[in-house]
């Protein structure tokens, strides 16, 4: 695959405008202010994964989720849905011509999660394809002008891009009730007869190679997370002399944080060498960085909170926004079934550490 487009504008850091404030709606809607306003400016125009520049991909959306947490979801959405539309032309898959234009200021959602108990179903008609159901955790739900969709044709789950403006689509407003990631607004999504076009074949969106690389553009999301919990740790230092245990806590964060940088900088690289996935390598790739950064995530949030105390969380409203944003967004790792499956494609590879 080869490198997207790169904003003409140097990446200025417009999270930064965010609104600071505790009030969860004022801070929705300031987050979905800015987004507009990255989409419409072409902030958000970054490198596609693999195509020489994947490092610099990932260090925009984690100085974006180091800024915040809910406009680096929405972002990282936006980003990935134009990646995975790049990749499906490229394949030669279904949907050029008849998909969406991805410019012009649209703003993409990714909507794939499928819980138990939730139902979208796709099915073709005279003149096209159509959507019925309810999908979840729908980031975006009522800032995006497009998403792509995952719906079940069947047994066969299939992707579509939908117009979100379109009748028939309803996003659910007391379907998000905590305030962990609330500026996300991350809602459920009734779709009543939709008008939908098919992003490439059945099984297309997660067999294509990019699936793997757009999984660690999340995990370079946590790691932002955890940089911003872990600031106020670092700037507590700075300001007073910490006791010997908060200073071991310090230390310990360092070590974790250094080490997901480092993770990061080689896993990019050896995604711009085989983008294609040619040595079939980057699922357990994917496993394993997703993996390391939700267990330093973990770490940084438990060892701040041990370090800090209740103070920043009942005196800070931003920091106490960052906590409660990671703590939810890191579910996004299924925990020990992710690390099951981790095991399962570790126990099946030659692994570079078992003999030396």
């Amino acid at each position: 695959m080869s490198a997207g487009a790169v904003s003409a504008r140097p990446l200025t850091g417009s999270a930064e405008s965010v609104s600071t404030g505790a009030d969860a709606a004022q801070h929705r809607r300031s987050v979905a202010r800015v987004f507009t306003r990255m989409a419409a400016c072409g902030e958000l125009d970054l490198p596609l994964p693999g195509g020489g520049l994947t490092r610099t991909r990932w260090e925009a959306l984690t100085r974006w989720a180091q800024a915040d947490l809910s406009l680096a979801r929405l972002a990282e959405g936006h980003v990935d849905a134009l990646a995975i539309l790049a990749e499906l032309r490229a394949l030669g898959g279904r949907g050029g011509e008849d998909l969406p234009s991805a410019g012009d200021g649209a703003r993409w959602g990714v909507w794939a999660a499928e819980p138990p108990g939730y139902t979208l179903e796709a099915r073709q008609v005279p003149g096209g394809w159509r959507l019925s159901g309810v999908k979840p955790f729908c980031s975006g739900a009522r800032v995006c002008t497009h998403a792509l969709v995952t719906a079940r044709e069947g047994e066969r789950r299939r992707l579509f891009a939908v117009e979100v403006g379109q009748s028939g689509v309803a996003p659910l407003p007391d379907s998000w009730p905590a305030p962990g990631m609330a500026g996300s607004d991350t809602l459920d999504v009734s779709f009543d007869d939709v008008r939908a076009t098919p992003a490439g074949g059945p099984g297309a969106y997660l067999e294509r190679p990019g699936f793997h690389h757009g999984g660690i553009g999340v995990a370079a999301c946590w790691y932002g997370g955890a940089c911003a919990v872990a600031r106020t740790l670092l700037a507590a230092s700075r300001r007073w002399e910490l006791d010997p245990h908060a200073l071991a806590h310090l230390g310990a964060v360092d070590a974790r944080l250094a080490t997901v940088e480092a993770l990061l900088d080689s896993v990019a690289a050896a995604v711009d060498a085989d983008p294609h996935d040619l040595d079939g390598a980057a699922g357990l790739r994917t496993m394993r960085v997703r993996a390391a950064v939700e267990q330093a995530a973990g770490e940084v949030l438990a060892r701040v909170g041990r370090a800090m105390g209740a103070t920043p969380l009942g005196h800070d409203a931003v920091h106490a926004r960052a906590v409660a944003d990671l703590t939810v967004y890191l579910r996004q790792h299924h925990a020990e079934r992710d690390l099951a499956a981790l095991g399962k494609a570790a126990s099946a590879t030659r692994l570079p550490w078992e003999d030396r």
